[in-house]
C-alpha cells in the first residue's frame, strides 16, 4: 500500500476529521475550506471515472463525459484492477445508500 510510506499524525489527524463529518453539508463545508475548487472537481472526477469503468464505459466515452485525460482514466482503471479495492468499496456503499432510498 502506497499510502502506508505517508502514514503518520497528520495524516490520521485528516482521516479522523473526515470521519467525523455527519452529512453532505458537513463535507461540502469541509471540503471547501480544505481544498481548492480544481481538487474537489478531480477528486470527484476520480470517482465518476472509477464508476464509469466499473460499468464498462469506453475511455472515450470516459473522457468526453468526464472531461477526464487518458492518463486519469489510465490510473483509476489501475487502481481498480490492482489497488486496495477501495473504489469498489466506496461505490458499492454509496450505490447501497441509493438503493436503499428508493
Amino acid at each position: 500500500m502506497q499510502i502506508d510510506k505517508l502514514r503518520g499524525k497528520a495524516l490520521d489527524q485528516l482521516f479522523e476529521a473526515v470521519l467525523s463529518l455527519k452529512n453532505l453539508e458537513e463535507c461540502y463545508q469541509f471540503f471547501d475550506d480544505l481544498c481548492t475548487m480544481n481538487e474537489i472537481q478531480s477528486l470527484a472526477q476520480r470517482l465518476e471515472v472509477a464508476r464509469m469503468l466499473r460499468e464498462g464505459k469506453t475511455y472515450h466515452k470516459i473522457e468526453s463525459e468526464t472531461g477526464a485525460s487518458t492518463a486519469t482514466i489510465s490510473r483509476v482503471k489501475r487502481c481498480l484492477n490492482f489497488g486496495n479495492d477501495a473504489y469498489q468499496m466506496a461505490l458499492d456503499r454509496v450505490h447501497g445508500k441509493e438503493e436503499e432510498a428508493k
